[in-house]
């Protein structure tokens, strides 16, 4: 379990600290951090997550598409290369979905090919408080999406995965 950082120490941290600290919250995506560093200090949890998803946000169309395709897959390659993330691996685990059964991991496979084949993005979920069964019926009614709309959805999900994350590190 990564130790807890009170908000004080976090609004006194150098860049560095700062950006060792947070980099991790939006996957694989320590920018975030970084274009949030100098809106320093921050009143509460709540406001910097709001901070870190306006720098999301507010990023060109290229760099949220990176940061949607930094998104591991789910149940998908890097969890049986054992490649994930922390925080991913364990945010899969909670919902079970280092548990499928084969059918469940089959069609788990077949939907995110699916996805990937016509989005050309990952599906990203913030899975936690999910079981497997639920995520597998966001997947199926995701696929139905407009492009548009899917990669709103998806930048939606990962502003809770940083919520999440952030609840979880800092001390308040």
């Amino acid at each position: 379990m990564t130790e807890k950082i009170s908000l004080s120490a976090l609004n006194q941290f150098n860049a560095e600290l700062f950006s060792a600290a947070l980099g991790s919250i939006f996957e694989h995506s320590p920018w975030v951090a970084d274009l949030s560093f100098e809106k320093r200090p921050f009143e509460s949890t709540a406001h910097l997550h709001q901070v870190m998803l306006n720098s999301v946000k507010t990023a060109p169309h290229k760099q949220r598409m990176a940061l949607i395709c930094s998104h591991p897959e789910l149940a998908g390659k890097e969890a049986s290369a054992g490649t994930l993330t922390n925080d991913s691996k364990k945010e899969q685990s909670g919902a079970g979905l280092d548990q499928c059964n084969a059918t469940e991991l089959q069609q788990l496979q077949t939907l995110n090919r699916a996805y990937n084949h016509k989005f050309h993005f990952p599906f990203v979920i913030a899975v936690t408080g999910l079981n497997r069964s639920q995520v597998i019926a966001s997947l199926e009614i995701r696929l139905n999406h407009s492009i548009e709309l899917e990669f709103d959805t998806s930048i939606i999900e990962i502003g809770k995965i940083g919520k999440i994350r952030l609840t979880a590190l800092i001390d308040e």
